[in-house]
């Protein structure tokens, strides 16, 4: 990329070290409906809404479950780990060095208030001139969506965007989106659950 005009982040598992967290409500969660996801397919639906993974895993096990219930379950059992939640140290310093010379944004899978909550449990919460979430548009990573969103509130062209992300579907839709990713996994792992 020869320009860089705006910077935009995932936010789970990109910002912050989420995942584990978000694994372990997942599990208390699905428990309790008796569905099951081992850690290596929650690490393949990153970016997913949790929404979406609900509907999937019902689906796959056949079973007929109140999605929106399951999912709200889930979000709220996540805020009982949030406290635990750390910031990406690599990536916490591109923020550190950008703000308040580059525009950026937060382009997530996870509804407003879960993403806000995060991002002030990591004190990065006045970082970014607008967050796009998972209710702002209709279709999700890997579509480009989110990305093409955050980069219209932010007035720059997608071209001139650079998009950090932990996921594939993630990757991909930063590349449908015609912006410069970069692949957190290639300098961070998170913790493991199990």
């Amino acid at each position: 990329m020869s320009e860089l005009h705006a910077i935009i982040f995932d936010c789970d598992g990109t910002l912050a070290d989420t995942m584990p967290s978000h694994y372990e409500a997942w599990i208390e969660v699905l428990a309790r409906y008796e569905l099951e996801m081992s850690e290596d397919r929650f690490y393949a639906l990153g970016g997913w809404p949790t929404r979406k993974v609900a509907e999937l895993l019902a689906r796959e096990a056949g079973r007929t479950v109140d999605i929106d219930q399951l999912a709200d379950e889930k979000e709220s059992l996540f805020e009982k780990y949030v406290h635990l939640v750390q910031p990406i140290g690599p990536v916490l310093s591109v923020v550190e060095t950008h703000r308040g010379k580059l525009p950026m944004a937060v382009a997530t899978g996870a509804v407003l208030p879960v993403c806000r909550r995060i991002l002030e449990q990591i004190g990065l919460h006045e970082s970014f001139d607008t967050i796009v979430s998972a209710d702002d548009v209709e279709r999700h990573k890997p579509a480009p969506d989110v990305f093409l969103e955050a980069a219209r509130r932010l007035g720059v062209a997608p071209e001139l965007c650079r998009v950090y992300e932990d996921t594939d579907p993630g990757i991909e839709a930063a590349r449908r989106a015609g912006m410069e990713p970069v692949d957190v996994r290639e300098f961070y792992t998170p913790r493991r659950v199990t």
